[in-house]
């Protein structure tokens, strides 16, 4: 049986591309490079990397990228824009909880809930950590980006998703929030590439700061930053607050 995030990005790589939280990459990536202090050596591996924004926009300012995906679909879509752009990217299709890369990157990216955290238990989703971590060399660096958990304590989870100004087809209804798992719990409502109308029911996990610094930790990271992860505008300025969304997370390998 496949799981809710399977079926949506089955046929689903052009809408994707339509969606409001696809409009940053250009500043999500001027951040990764910073980070990376503009070392067009680094070589890096973009987790859950959907249509290929992120991988395309940095092999086209010269880095190694390889970007591995579950959706077959949205990897093809990723190829295609690359071919367009004519920029070069490892593709591959892999699933994050069984990648067989190992001390390889210098750099690991999963951002926009690049797998993390999809998964339907919290095992899962820890094994996306571990693959992860274990496809980093020594000293290498992990930035990623996942749901906050101290946003859907101080507000309503239904109302950032009936709030306007957002673009894009999908819509989200009858969200539950179950604040014994931090899962919220709704029904998806979209339209797919072939524009039918489609409905699933979808489970995603929040955390909160110390759940991912202890899970980090336990993964052999030294340093570990949490900020606020503001759309294409990422920086270490903004301090995470309850009413961010999503968080960004910053880890570096102990030497």
């Amino acid at each position: 049986m496949k799981q809710w995030y399977e079926e949506l990005f089955e046929n689903y790589a052009r809408k994707y591309d339509s969606e409001s939280f696809t409009d940053g990459t250009v500043g999500e990536c001027n951040f990764i490079e910073q980070e990376t202090g503009f070392d067009k050596s680094v070589k890096i591996l973009d987790i859950g990397c959907g249509t290929g924004r992120h991988s395309i926009e940095l092999a086209s300012r010269g880095y190694t990228v390889c970007g591995v995906d579950l959706s077959e679909s949205m990897l093809k879509r990723a190829a295609q824009k690359a071919a367009r752009a004519n920029v070069k990217v490892d593709f591959r299709r892999y699933d994050a909880r069984n990648l067989p890369f190992k001390n390889e990157f210098d750099l690991a990216i999963m951002l926009c809930e690049g797998a993390f955290p999809l998964m339907e238990n919290d095992e899962m989703n820890y094994h996306i950590l571990e693959n992860a971590t274990a496809a980093l060399k020594n000293e290498g660096k992990f930035i990623f980006t996942t749901l906050n958990g101290l946003f859907p304590i101080f507000n309503s989870l239904q109302k950032f998703y009936d709030s306007p100004g957002k673009k894009g087809g999908a819509a989200y209804r009858d969200s539950r929030f179950d604040l014994m798992t931090f899962r919220d719990y709704n029904l998806t409502c979209f339209e797919d590439d072939d524009g039918q109308a489609r409905q699933l029911k979808c489970s995603e996990r929040y955390y909160i700061p110390p759940e991912i610094t202890w899970m980090l930790k336990s993964l052999g990271y030294g340093r570990i930053d949490i900020f606020g992860a503001h759309l294409g505008a990422f920086s270490r300025q903004h301090k995470l607050t309850p009413e961010d969304f999503e968080m960004l997370v910053i880890a570096e390998k102990k030497k």
